[in-house]
């Protein structure tokens, strides 16, 4: 008589996980949040990677990133539907990042290149995982490493009759490259009210973290002129408050008295860079989400 062994369960090897995904979510803070997710993740035989969660008592908001991989038959739309009824039994306001699609970006650089340089080298790299779609300046300096690099460069020279006709310009580059984010790489323009809540969380700025004590021409030298201790960076997401964007990322070196200022413009030059590069990594693989005026960085 024959007999029929019972069903073995699958057993999957790594290998067979091979579409990544990273899903955030925030919602207010309830019992069986992160069950209600991962019951459903499982359902899909999906690994979970890395998980991150906190909960901001001031506001009862919770939030949660979790990256993690399916099978390459899994798509995002089956994802979305899995989730669904998680995501409307606690108002979750969710964003789902299939890392099969290589993010693209729009760099913006006016004369000083030094945080595009950077950018371009973690990419060259592999450490920032993006695709330059276009190069913005007003000025015609980087055209020549754009070409070299074989990325397209557009000039839009703003003057106060023509911010809006050349922000409408940015917005239609923006649009017809896909582009996922827009990063100020030292670009000397202040985006008006329309354009910074239009791109509202699309777009990272650089700046020295002086402000706004030092405003104006040469900040690093005025900085060298009242002996200050500390200098350093702060990368933001850009909204009509000028320089006041919520946070991603900061640094401070210490300077002192035996310095010169080209001493303390060249100390600023290597923060700014390296800010703005953690700050754009950490946009580019959903770790930054937005909490009122401040930010979660998972």
């Amino acid at each position: 008589m024959d007999h029929q062994s019972p069903t073995s369960p699958v057993t999957r090897q790594p290998s067979d996980y091979t579409h990544g995904f990273v899903l955030t979510l925030s919602c207010e803070d309830k019992p069986g949040i992160v069950a209600s997710v991962t019951t459903e993740l499982a359902a899909l035989d999906a690994n979970i990677a890395e998980s991150n969660q906190f909960w901001d008592r001031q506001t009862n908001r919770f939030f949660m990133r979790i990256a993690f991989a399916a099978s390459e038959a899994t798509s995002k739309d089956d994802v979305e539907r899995a989730l669904k009824p998680a995501i409307e039994r606690f108002g979750m306001k969710t964003t789902l990042i299939d890392q099969a699609k290589k993010p693209k970006i729009v760099i913006m650089v006016s004369k000083f290149d030094h945080a595009l340089l950077h950018l371009f080298y973690q990419i060259k790299v592999g450490w920032l995982d993006a695709e330059v779609a276009a190069i913005v300046s007003n000025h015609e300096d980087s055209r020549r490493f754009a070409e070299h690099e074989g990325i397209p460069y557009h000039v839009l020279p703003v003057s106060k009759d023509n911010k809006t006709a050349q922000e409408e310009a940015l917005l239609k580059i923006v649009k017809d490259t896909g582009a996922d984010l827009v990063i100020l790489a030292r670009y000397m323009q202040v985006l008006s009210d329309n354009l910074s809540k239009r791109l509202f969380g699309k777009v990272i700025n650089i700046h020295h973290s002086f402000l706004p004590s030092f405003k104006g021409a040469k900040p690093y030298h005025q900085a060298f002129e009242r002996g200050v201790k500390l200098i350093g960076a702060t990368a933001h997401y850009v909204t009509p408050d000028l320089d006041e964007g919520p946070i991603i990322e900061q640094e401070t070196e210490r300077v002192s008295h035996a310095m010169s200022a080209e001493d303390f413009v060249a100390t600023g030059r290597d923060i700014e860079s390296r800010v703005l590069a953690r700050a754009v990594k950490k946009h580019l693989e959903s770790r930054v989400m937005l909490n009122g005026h401040k930010t979660v960085v998972f």
